[in-house]
């Protein structure tokens, strides 16, 4: 196969290259004539098709597959040959004016020079779940399943409130008649804080103004950036009832026993597991913070910086609407504010892989299999959810691609000068 490759830039490269049409041809005939053996076409009895008629119905598809996966085989046997290492995905066109014969551009990997993460300082966060960490786990799951009381008292923090509203602002009444309804428990932020404040001391049947501000973002146009009278009035008061751990709240959790030691112990296991991905998470983040103190210097891939500029930016735009703030108008060079960021993001994704490549790490299976588990471990259908990434290949290749990453921090940091920080559960997993 000829290749020539020719520098666009730093880091930008051009390859020509083409592809054996014999080749192409061979595998082309030997998809044909599997598909014959085992074709059923009215008008035909089966292995009986023939090759004209086979290549009439299946040709054109077959051909589009095979081609793809030689150009994909084609591509990476040139890059292999010439030694180059990419960063991102190329692009891959046809050539002008000649058959099988194409154009790839892309962008390769920066030249990091000697990567000696022993002169990496890495801070070590280290935790453990404790029996009061527990005991606040299980009053979070009485909290969760609370029963209501209706009360004649003055609502207070953690009560339940069922309420009518109304706004003036301005000269405009929103509605423009009645009420809105809605229920809240004072201190959940499930309404607007200064809101769910206001409503602090009045009892069934009270009635309240409160002068409320709201941001700029609010996703109420006529609210957002001013000052609001909102009409408050409390039609039902309720006080939360905690059930107690008796066997039946905890069967009620899945442990069929009922008892409370393998209650406790189920527990702890989970939290355990919230813990371990909590202090890689920050483990991550430390790691990545010194990587690019001691690497801001070289060069990074520019289209790649873009793109995944680009893709930071569409993700807090989505996150933004799904949150019901404003968005208004998108400008074209939106992504430009997370250019920075971006660049970090891939000097740590390149310098990651170029670790493991220089060191020769292995994807370890075992670990594939325990971070799937821990996953599946917080669905109630465990193995739907295991069955589920097995038959995805993109899903796989995403945990893959993480498991890799988090094999890669623990080598660098093991390596690396460190020290150990404590924290409490609740420190830990705050990120």
């Amino acid at each position: 196969m000829q290749v020539s490759v020719e520098s666009l830039g730093n880091l930008e490269r051009r390859m020509t290259f083409s592809l054996p049409a014999d080749r192409l041809e061979a595998v082309v005939g030997g998809r044909l004539r599997e598909i014959s053996r085992g074709a059923k076409i009215k008008g035909f009895r089966p292995g009986k098709i023939p090759a004209k008629v086979i290549e009439q119905r299946f040709g054109a598809q077959v051909r589009a597959e095979v081609l793809d996966g030689l150009l994909r085989e084609g591509f990476t046997n040139a890059v292999r040959e010439q030694s180059l290492q990419i960063a991102g995905n190329p692009q891959i066109v046809p050539a002008t004016g000649e058959e099988l014969a194409y154009v790839a551009t892309f962008e390769v990997v920066p030249d990091f020079g000697d990567i000696d993460v022993a002169k990496l300082n890495v801070v070590r966060h280290t935790a453990e779940v404790s029996d009061v960490d527990i005991d606040a786990m299980i009053e979070n799951l009485r909290l969760q399943r609370r029963s209501w009381n209706a009360v004649e008292r003055e609502a207070a923090v953690g009560d339940a409130v069922e309420i009518e509203t109304w706004s003036q602002v301005g000269d405009e009444r929103l509605p423009a008649e009645g009420v809105e309804r809605g229920a809240t428990i004072i201190g959940s932020a499930a309404m607007f804080p200064a809101i769910e404040s206001a409503l602090v001391g009045l009892k069934t049947g009270e009635e309240k103004v409160a002068e409320v501000e709201f941001p700029s973002d609010w996703r109420v146009p006529q609210f957002a950036g001013r000052t609001v009278q909102v009409h408050l009035k409390a039609t039902k008061v309720s006080e939360p009832v905690l059930p107690d751990v008796d066997a039946a709240f905890i069967k009620s959790f899945g442990v069929r026993s009922g008892d409370a030691e393998q209650f406790r112990a189920d527990i702890r296991s989970n939290l355990e597991r919230e813990l371990k991905g909590a202090l890689m998470t920050r483990l991550r983040r430390e790691v990545g913070e010194q990587l690019i103190a001691a690497y801001t210097h070289v060069e990074m891939p520019p289209k790649l910086v873009e793109g995944e500029a680009r893709d930071m930016a569409r993700q807090t735009i989505e996150t933004a609407r799904r949150q019901g703030r404003a968005i208004g108008e998108i400008p074209a060079d939106a992504h430009m504010g997370f250019m920075d960021a971006a660049r970090k993001r891939v000097l740590v994704g390149l310098l990651v892989g170029e670790i493991a490549r220089r060191n020769e790490l292995r994807l370890e299976s075992k670990r594939v299999t325990e971070t799937l588990q821990l996953i599946a471990s917080t669905y109630e259908e465990p193995q739907q959810v295991i069955e589920l990434y097995r038959n995805d290949a993109q899903l796989m290749s995403g945990l893959q691609a993480r498991v890799m990453e988090e094999q890669v921090i623990d080598w660098i940091a093991e390596r690396a000068q460190h020290n150990e920080q404590p924290l409490s559960f609740n420190e830990a997993i705050r990120q």
